[in-house]
């Protein structure tokens, strides 16, 4: 039941944002009582740090999966593209300013996450890269990884890119093409560009299967 309730949160909190679901929704949408969901959280703000941190592990779990799969560098930034763009599909785009403004502790935990371990794996990256003469070897890592930790970020702020007129998952893909691009060598270049096509291929594919 504990675990239920948290997916019934999860899914509801992606869709409308934190704020708007209340304990009394998510009951309502589980057809259980309030009284059941405080049996197992003892206020919205541990529900909401339970999904939180249930976020932030599965995340991590396919950055490691993604890094174990990938065949180069630049392979490992397209599956994460692939693995971002599962996650922003029906996510609220207002959802981590919520975190920030009313759920600061659920919100420090995100910080962590993405100043240590995300910090971590564009470290390793660019080191990756940089080995096998994909990426430039005269870049500032240091520069180059908190640059793109913000610009990660930016599909969320709804003043330079409102929801009614850009698509999140266009502007993640958008921004990070831009990146690799920015970093690469031109061995690194035809990879992008090989690794575009084969994308383009698969999402015409699948559209034609589902159609």
């Amino acid at each position: 039941m504990k675990d239920r309730i948290k997916q019934k949160a999860h899914d509801l909190f992606m869709q409308f944002g934190v704020r708007s679901v209340t304990m009394d929704e998510i009951a309502v949408q589980m057809g259980a009582s309030k009284k059941t969901i405080y049996q197992y959280y003892a206020d919205k703000d541990e529900l909401v740090d339970a999904v939180m941190v249930d976020i932030i592990n599965h995340n991590q779990d396919c950055c490691m999966k993604d890094k174990s799969s990938a065949k180069d560098a630049i392979h490992e930034v397209f599956l994460a593209m692939d693995m971002m763009q599962e996650m922003f599909q029906n996510m609220n785009p207002g959802i981590l300013f919520e975190l920030e403004k009313y759920y600061p502790k659920s919100f420090e935990k995100f910080k962590q996450h993405k100043y240590t371990f995300l910090f971590k794996v564009l470290k390793e990256n660019l080191e990756w890269g940089i080995t096998d003469e994909l990426y430039r070897n005269d870049i500032n890592i240091d520069i180059l990884i908190k640059a793109r930790l913000e610009t990660i970020m930016l599909p969320f702020n709804q003043l330079l890119f409102p929801k009614n007129k850009y698509n999140m998952v266009t502007v993640q893909t958008t921004l990070t093409i831009h990146f690799l691009f920015s970093l690469a060598t031109i061995k690194g270049h035809k990879l992008i560009t090989k690794y575009q096509q084969d994308r383009t291929k698969n999402t015409n594919t699948n559209e034609k299967i589902l159609a």
